[in-house]
């Protein structure tokens, strides 16, 4: 069987997170549950109206540009996109066409072509429990909310990294304020170009190899997009190799049957007959003071990738580790406030990080609300970074066990106070006595002669035995480390 090689490219749209529309003042609330109250005659595309551009839309379509290093227009334009459905009151579409805001760059590896402004559409509901038969409904809220669309170059060639891609870019957007892209909500929506070609050297101008561009609309799930491109190479090469046609079309994906099927033929770009919008301004964003590129290098936060390097460079912790704090602001902001306290010792820091990621993370599931992220679930909770950090200290100075520990962290979770108080009242300081502890470890080596002369016979389980028996002898409370330097010694 001959070689395959599969080709995808995305289309990214997210809408952006702004006061109000698009083009007119009506208020851009995507959690409004009233159908048909966030509209105006201008998002309804009344005779006689005119829409006026909105600012902090395009401020964050630039500094989205700014983050991939893409080059920013200078010049820019709208343009009127054509053609006729139900959920498009004007008959047109806003969109750009020729002259788009971001050019060029690249994220997580992969090569952007273009980054442009538009407009959405209304949202349909199809409906057909009215009178027993099909209707749609039409909910014209979502209608003229500022849409970034992303388009990348056809450079991915598997399922995985196309969903990294993904990820990050709602990363991205959610660190830079743009969007929340909550994909379950549509605020994300991904649609893949894919083609398969059997020879390398089937290659278009750019060297890439490609086959037939099949696109699969309306992914909206980081799962849906990994499972749409997998089906869909797979389907491609089936057809080929039974000696058919791979037919360019848009497709659509059956999450029940994990399948896409066909709706349509794709259009071409001049099925939509672009041309500039006579309604808007052309803008020159160098003659603009909001969008001088210094000025917005200035209001650029960290962002994820830089993150993630400072946290392995500075505190040397796990990469999952990082990955957490990365991907949740919240967490990091309490992580960040410990690092601070602990003076950025990485051995504590290290420490810290592992019993935030596991312990509280895992408190934070047991009943986080499903709108919450595990940050937010921990800032509602009784613990703070100030009471989190002498459960390090104890830790660290042997005072606790790592059980001890957990115990300390949930009770602190759930109703909060002192933690070295906590350790004593709850009896969890461990017990460094070594006189007592020699007299207890002395009785335990009595008490078990077979096992003593399996650990001499070099049966290095025979001392966790040993040590188990001394913790369960002092009920906890003892030192591990202490414990089996102990053994060791009157073992000798």
């Amino acid at each position: 069987m001959p070689e395959y090689i599969p080709t995808i490219g995305l289309e990214v749209h997210a809408e952006l997170k702004t006061r109000t529309k698009m083009f007119c003042n009506s208020k851009n609330d995507p959690d409004e549950k009233e159908p048909n109250v966030n509209i105006c005659p201008v998002c309804m595309a009344h005779p006689g109206t005119l829409p006026v551009i909105n600012k902090e839309a395009v401020k964050h379509v630039l500094k989205v540009g700014l983050a991939f290093n893409s080059t920013l227009a200078d010049f820019t334009e709208f343009d009127r996109k054509n053609y006729f459905y139900p959920d498009i009151p004007k008959g047109y579409q806003i969109s750009q066409y020729k002259f788009p805001l971001v050019s060029g760059g690249s994220l997580n590896g992969v090569a952007i072509t273009r980054v442009h402004l538009e407009e959405d559409t209304a949202r349909s509901i199809h409906d057909e429990k009215l009178s027993g038969k099909e209707h749609t409904l039409l909910d014209f809220n979502r209608a003229g909310i500022p849409l970034m669309e992303l388009v990348t170059e056809p450079v991915i060639h598997d399922a995985k990294t196309a969903g990294a891609f993904a990820r990050e870019l709602q990363l991205l957007l959610r660190y830079l304020g743009a969007s929340e892209a909550n994909m379950e909500k549509g605020e994300m929506r991904v649609e893949a170009n894919i083609s398969v070609a059997q020879r390398p050297d089937l290659k278009n101008s750019k060297g890439l190899a490609l086959g037939v561009k099949v696109e699969v609309k309306n992914l909206n799930s980081f799962r849906s997009v990994e499972r749409a491109i997998e089906y869909e190479i797979k389907r491609q090469i089936k057809e080929l190799e039974g000696g058919g046609k791979v037919v360019q079309e848009t497709r659509g994906w059956d999450e029940s049957k994990q399948m896409t099927y066909s709706q349509r033929v794709k259009e071409s770009a001049h099925d939509y007959r672009y041309f500039p919008d006579p309604d808007l301004p052309k803008l020159k964003l160098s003659e603009i003071s909001e969008f001088a590129e210094e000025k917005l290098k200035a209001e650029m936060p960290e962002l994820p990738w830089e993150k993630r390097e400072r946290y392995k460079k500075n505190f040397g912790i796990k990469e999952d580790d990082a990955e957490s704090f990365v991907n949740d602001p919240r967490l990091a902001e309490f992580f960040e406030v410990v690092t601070v306290k602990l003076a950025g010792d990485k051995k504590q820091v290290g420490l810290a990080a592992n019993y935030i990621t596991s312990d509280l993370v895992g408190l934070a599931k047991k009943d986080q609300k499903d709108d919450e992220t595990v940050g937010e679930r921990i800032a509602r909770s009784q613990i703070t970074p100030g009471q989190f950090i002498p459960v390090i200290d104890l830790i660290s100075e042997g005072s606790v066990s790592s059980r001890g520990a957990k115990d300390i962290v949930a009770h602190l979770f759930n109703e909060g106070g002192d933690p070295r108080e906590l350790a004593e009242s709850l009896g969890l300081i461990q017990k460094s006595d070594e006189g007592e502890l020699k007299k207890i470890i002395g009785s335990i080596i009595a008490e078990n002669e077979k096992v003593v002369l399996e650990y001499k016979s070099g049966k290095i389980a025979a001392m966790q035995f040993l040590i188990g028996r001394a913790m369960k002898e002092t009920k906890g409370a003892a030192n591990p480390s202490l414990l089996k330097k102990l053994f060791e010694e009157m073992l000798k």
